[in-house]
């Protein structure tokens, strides 16, 4: 078959894009398989050699998961045993006691920043909504003035701050100082956060009113009731320490320098306790003993629980897996190269290219990590290629807002946040929409200030 060269080949890009978003949304093909069917019939009219057309797809995918696999499921288990050790009631209940039931929302913010560091959003979500319902209740307040800022607080996080696992596939590809990007990612995210969160939910809240009865808030209020009968809560210094320790962990990692001369044994040790899959190794370890044994659990009961949070993410997991292998197959096609051509004739800088780059590939897919990992593919070659020096820290960030732009019907997050909050499908575009195109925008505007200073 003959290879197609030139603006032929950005039209099969954008026919791909459209077909995915037609089978994800319209048809309800499962995200999964419409990622390898698409991949595989882009390669074919491309022209690409038949023979690796494949290849060049379980390549991407195998890159991706590489690293992403791991992280999700060891952040999946830290999650698992601080939610079954009952760590994250503790969280709530120190929350209310220090901010006061009149700042609650501001607490919600700041354990959702917390707790989503380690974990993905869907996982942080399902962590922590049992907390949204039992503040809400015990200060009768609105789920949506509880609950927004959590959803922003975790949303920022998956997007800007490593050590989350989509950041991290961006610090990868980007060449980025992990430490820096954390650092970095603060300052751009925290603020960020309260725009869209407490702010945002003060405002919002006002207008739209939930319905009276939620069926899901009684189930797990009804759940934390029987609980609390049976047990005795970790402290909060111990579950935030066992939740904080990977990113202590990574931050140490990436000062190894400062500290050691290079290669010396020292600097090696701590860049090998500071790497991502290791840190949350041992910060899983870890929770076994703070979580789980000292918290009367047996050693039986510690492996269900890990056997039982996988479940789950595998979803999620191999839908970002094929985001890869789509990102690689668009590489290997030559229509990476093509977008980089257009790019360069636009003049537009690298950040905002990242950005623009992920926020179609998050309208298109839904999810915020798959518009990343293959922003990320697209846009790096680009970057080192257009001559323009841009600090990779922030190209990450620029990605990661440009991920988190509208979230709508092919989401994930979006009916887990419309189902759980007992909204219908225009409150949820109101409010969880908007927070999230809040927080894109506002990310990409910090960042731009950001790299005015760095």
């Amino acid at each position: 078959m003959e290879a197609v060269h030139g603006s032929m080949l950005l039209v099969f890009a954008v026919i791909a894009i459209a077909l995915l978003i037609l089978l994800i949304t319209r048809y309800k093909v499962y995200p999964f398989l419409v990622l390898i069917i698409v991949s595989l019939l882009l390669g074919l009219a491309s022209g690409m050699p038949m023979g690796t057309i494949v290849k060049s797809f379980e390549t991407g995918n195998g890159n991706t998961l590489g690293h992403i696999a791991i992280v999700v499921g060891l952040g999946t288990m830290l999650g698992k045993m601080m939610a079954e050790s009952g760590g994250a009631e503790r969280i709530a209940t120190t929350l209310i006691d220090w901010f006061g039931e009149k700042n609650i929302h501001w607490a919600m913010m700041v354990v959702a920043i917390i707790v989503g560091l380690p974990v993905f959003f869907e996982v942080g979500f399902v962590l922590l909504i049992p907390i949204a319902f039992n503040v809400a209740k015990r200060t009768n307040k609105s789920l949506l003035l509880v609950g927004l800022p959590m959803v922003a607080g975790l949303s920022v996080v998956h997007g800007l701050i490593p050590p989350h696992p989509a950041a991290m596939l961006a610090v990868q590809a980007y060449h980025a100082d992990i430490g820096k990007t954390i650092a970095y990612g603060l300052i751009v995210g925290v603020p960020t956060a309260i725009v869209a969160g407490p702010l945002f939910a003060l405002l919002v809240s006002r207008y739209i009113k939930l319905p009276e009865n939620n069926p899901l808030a009684a189930q797990f209020l009804g759940a934390a009731d029987k609980q609390k009968e049976k047990r005795e809560l970790p402290s909060f210094g111990i579950t935030l320490f066992t939740i904080l320790l990977p990113v202590i962990l990574m931050l140490v990692g990436s000062w190894a320098d400062l500290v050691f001369t290079p290669k010396t044994l020292a600097n090696d040790l701590l860049r090998f306790v500071g790497n991502s899959d290791v840190a949350l190794l041992i910060a899983v370890l870890v929770s076994f003993w703070t979580f789980g044994a000292s918290r009367g659990f047996n050693r039986e009961q510690i492996q269900k629980f890990c056997g039982e949070c996988l479940a789950p993410i595998a979803g999620i997991t191999l839908i970002v897996g094929a985001g890869g292998g789509f990102g690689r197959v668009l590489m290997d096609s030559g229509i990476s190269k093509e977008i980089v051509n257009v790019a360069t004739a636009m003049h537009l800088s690298p950040l905002l290219f990242g950005w623009l780059v992920a926020a179609l590939i998050r309208l298109a897919t839904g999810s915020a990590t798959v518009a990343m990992t293959t922003a990320c593919g697209i846009v790096a070659p680009i970057a080192a290629a257009s001559g323009v020096h841009v600090t990779p820290e922030l190209l990450v960030l620029a990605t990661g807002s440009g991920s988190l732009i509208f979230s709508h019907v092919n989401d994930g997050g979006f009916w887990l946040i419309k189902e759980y909050f007992g909204m219908t499908v225009v409150q949820t575009f109101k409010t969880w929409s908007l927070c999230e195109t809040i927080i894109s925008v506002m990310g990409l505007g910090l960042t731009f200030a950001l790299a005015t200073v760095v």
